[in-house]
């Protein structure tokens, strides 16, 4: 939480209640469903809400702009980032319902009246949006391959609309077919070493009719 409040100086203090509420409604709800790793809920706010918050160090979202989760899991990257603009629209989905009864809950609790959360299918979003983002649920090419049809033609932001990407490792290869995007390391931002190696990954897409 102390790194949060470092690297987001500007948060109001409801956003500041939010974002420690997340701890004891996470814990709450791990008891009952597994959704975060048991190792990895005593690092929650580094590995999965500190991360998720890496890509709003790459892009500051506009208010109104509508942005896609896929594979939110429990909640990430969609919730912090949620929590951090509360002005933006955010649809979180998954194809598992138990994470997605989370997703609800969580979003209730803190009052998010900016989060939609739903079972659903990438492929079978009907909606258009700004960006979609997600953490790793897949390779690049299949990801791509989900979403290409579902991005916005109006551009409101810095960065092109299209797609912003929680990935790890070395991902030469996995982008060598995506010449235009463009790779942000985390360890520019945060410091501490379970970022090394993590990356927010921009790929900029086209409006398809």
């Amino acid at each position: 939480m102390e790194e949060i409040l470092k690297q987001f100086p500007h948060l109001t203090d409801n956003q500041i209640e939010q974002f420690q509420k997340l701890e004891s409604l996470y814990q709450d709800w791990n008891a009952k469903i597994n959704v975060i790793s048991r190792k990895d809920i005593d690092e929650l706010y580094t590995k999965h809400v500190l991360h998720s918050l890496g890509i709003a160090k790459v892009m500051s979202f506009q208010p109104k702009a509508k942005v896609l989760d896929v594979g939110t899991g429990g909640g990430f990257p969609g919730i912090p980032l949620a929590i951090l603009f509360p002005e933006t629209n955010f649809f979180l989905i998954d194809i598992i319902a138990k994470k997605i009864k989370v997703v609800q809950a969580v979003a209730e609790s803190l009052e998010l009246k900016n989060v939609r959360a739903e079972q659903l299918r990438a492929e079978n979003v009907k909606e258009e949006f700004d960006f979609i983002v997600s953490r790793a649920v897949t390779n690049m090419p299949d990801f791509y391959s989900w979403v290409r049809n579902k991005i916005r033609k109006e551009q409101k932001h810095e960065l092109k609309n299209g797609i912003l990407y929680l990935k790890g490792g070395d991902l030469t290869e996995e982008l060598i077919d995506f010449p235009k995007a463009t790779l942000y390391n985390l360890s520019d931002f945060f410091e501490d070493e379970f970022f090394e190696t993590k990356k927010v990954v921009h790929l900029p897409l086209k409006f398809k009719p």
